[in-house]
């Protein structure tokens, strides 16, 4: 959560892995996991249990309940996966409209899919 907090300001940037040159949500769940990400990634897919097997093979764990610091995976519309990180007040994510990372009080505003953490 510490390392995703810290990247709120950077810049978004489609398949972005730094926050020097910027980062989309796919970079941000890297940074804040210290995990490596997949690049060349298209930008719509509806493919939930692919991205969950994803998931778990970076090392992380399902969440069972829910908690500051998880790995949020969420649905923000059709065929749109989006990933945040849970935060005590809200959530972290790499907002395109907005063009930046942010962090967002209250509950994400779509469904989600899951959450893990790193064990």
């Amino acid at each position: 959560m510490t390392a995703a907090r810290g990247a709120v300001g950077v810049r978004f940037r489609l398949h972005g892995r730094s926050a020097a040159d910027g980062l989309d949500c796919v970079g941000l769940a890297g940074l804040a996991f210290g995990v490596e990400t997949p690049r060349g990634y298209r930008l719509r897919t509806g493919d939930a249990e692919r991205v969950a097997r994803a998931i778990a093979a970076a090392g992380l764990a399902v969440a069972e309940d829910g908690a500051a610091g998880d790995l949020l995976l969420m649905r923000t519309g059709p065929g749109q996966l989006h990933l945040g990180v849970a935060t005590d007040s809200g959530f972290v994510h790499a907002d395109a409209g907005l063009g930046r990372v942010v962090e967002r009080p209250g509950a994400p505003p779509w469904p989600v899919l899951g959450r893990w953490r790193k064990e």
